[in-house]
């Protein structure tokens, strides 16, 4: 019997710890809070007392779970809900009488149904957007390029099952020698941003097969994302960024995105603005190029907005001060490696906490050798 237990108990948690079960359910508890407490006016019923104010935020709460569903559900809901509250049930015909007891059986199999059809939209979308991903990961390149003296490694993590978030390095075919790095941030998360995300690789694939400097492919990247969002609510933000490899100048525009970083050999830390709005926001915005050069030994990190805003179970953000003592300390390794112990840095201090935004870095290392090429 124990045994049996133990298989049963096995298959239902996956073999997770109680203590990690714990804070799984937590994390969820508080993810669906902040889901329906967002339609709660917590500003109305200034004055009134702890007792009113409780019912007043519980009525909402309820409301804006009821309207999560749909109108044939929520009539299932109200029933059942009844149906438990009232356990028995007495009604009169003239002399007769007749009392209906078990009522609570029927709304817990009224709540088990709706519960069963809640799982079957859930189960149907997630395998829908498990097709998704798959295209998704598609557009984005599995391994970096080859690139002699240089050194390649990335990362992306949804915060749903699709990201708006985007990263690429690939050589130019009109300019074999000419590397384009970019990292980007669609506006917004999961379907809706992944589907902007998808425009935006094809355009930027494009657009940087011809021979057009990489201020044109910005503008034009930027007047064609324009035109596919008209009323700018799904900007993006980039950093766009071209190396001549034999050289190891390059060129950059950075497009509203985060400030990437460039560690020196030496320790120093720069960092990169230059260039102008996010992509899609006006289409005849101005853009500027800014230019630098790498050297042996140097670390160049580009990362989107949700590594810095990664937040704690106690809502503090990881932040660009701690983000940039770890990178000040990634004097030796391989890009992969680096990547891994800055990535290693976010989940220890998120711990279990869910994750709110797409986390993506591209992490570019000039290796030693290129000194002496």
């Amino acid at each position: 019997m124990a045994g049996r237990f133990r298989t049963f108990w096995q298959r239902v948690t996956d073999g997770v710890a109680m203590q990690k079960l714990w804070v799984q359910f937590r994390a969820d508890a508080r993810a669906s809070y902040e889901l329906y407490s967002k339609e709660i006016d917590w500003v109305a019923g200034k004055g009134e007392s702890a007792v009113n104010r409780s019912f007043r935020v519980a009525r909402a709460m309820f409301w804006a779970m009821m309207m999560k569903l749909s109108p044939a559900r929520r009539v299932l809901f109200l029933i059942s809900l009844v149906l438990l509250i009232v356990p028995h049930s007495e009604f009169k015909f003239g002399d007769s009488r007749v009392q209906i007891d078990g009522l609570t059986f029927f709304g817990g199999v009224g709540l088990l149904l709706l519960l069963s059809l809640e799982l079957a939209d859930r189960v149907i979308m997630k395998r829908d957007l498990e097709i998704a991903k798959e295209i998704q990961s598609w557009l984005m390149p599995a391994e970096p390029p080859k690139v002699p003296g240089m050194d390649i490694a990335f990362m992306t993590r949804a915060a749903n099952t699709v990201a708006g978030d985007y990263y690429d390095a690939f050589f130019r075919p009109s300019t074999p020698d000419r590397l384009m790095v970019v990292v980007a941030d669609v506006a917004g998360k999961s379907v809706p941003a992944a589907l902007m995300m998808a425009v935006l690789q094809a355009s930027l694939r494009t657009l940087a097969a011809g021979p057009d400097s990489l201020l044109e492919v910005t503008g034009l990247l930027n007047r064609y994302l324009c035109s596919q969002n008209p009323e700018g609510r799904r900007f993006t933000t980039a950093f766009l960024a071209e190396i001549d490899t034999p050289s190891r100048e390059f060129t950059y525009i950075n497009a509203g995105h985060n400030w990437p970083v460039l560690r020196r050999a030496s320790g120093a830390l720069e960092r990169f603005e230059t260039g102008g709005l996010p992509l899609g926001i006006r289409p005849n915005a101005v853009y500027e190029c800014g230019s630098g050069k790498l050297a042996a030994g140097d670390l160049f990190v580009i990362f989107t907005d949700g590594l810095v805003e990664a937040e704690n179970d106690r809502r503090e953000e990881y932040g660009e001060e701690r983000m940039l003592r770890v990178i000040a300390q990634l004097g030796q390794g391989s890009a992969a490696e680096s990547l891994g112990k800055l990535t290693a840095s976010v989940n220890t201090f998120v711990g279990a906490t869910r994750q709110h935004d797409d986390i993506t870095c591209l992490l570019l290392k000039v290796s030693a050798v290129a000194a002496s090429e």
